[in-house]
């Protein structure tokens, strides 16, 4: 079995406010520890993924904030408090700070890093 915290995940994605720290935990799944300052909007990082959109599902809690998810379908707001299913095609905007974690497939996870990771 494997356990993390935060504090001990590294941090992959960091600057302007935004940090995301992951790490692979098992069964082909990682966990991801995210912070969005309000206004953070992901499009520009996203451009050049299908659609121009996170290709990679997420499952998580949201534990702070108010966080938009943009799909081709519309919208959705999450609150902190609320567990949540994003579906591979989505973009997140944040719209007040925003914390949360979440588990995702390892392979997708590490393709969308590090294509953002690229764009920087």
């Amino acid at each position: 079995m494997t356990a993390t915290t935060r504090e001990s995940t590294p941090v992959e994605i960091e600057g302007g406010g935004v940090e995301l720290r992951t790490r692979e935990i098992g069964g082909g799944l990682s966990v991801a520890f995210v912070r969005f300052p309000a206004g953070t909007d992901m499009t520009p990082a996203l451009r050049g993924m299908p659609d121009g959109m996170c290709p990679c599902p997420h499952w998580g809690y949201l534990l702070k904030g108010r966080l938009k998810m943009v799909t081709k379908d519309g919208e959705e707001v999450y609150e902190a408090g609320q567990a949540f299913h994003w579906p591979a095609g989505h973009v997140p905007v944040a719209l007040e700070d925003c914390e949360y974690v979440d588990f995702s497939p390892t392979r997708e996870f590490t393709e969308v890093v590090d294509h953002i990771k690229g764009r920087g």
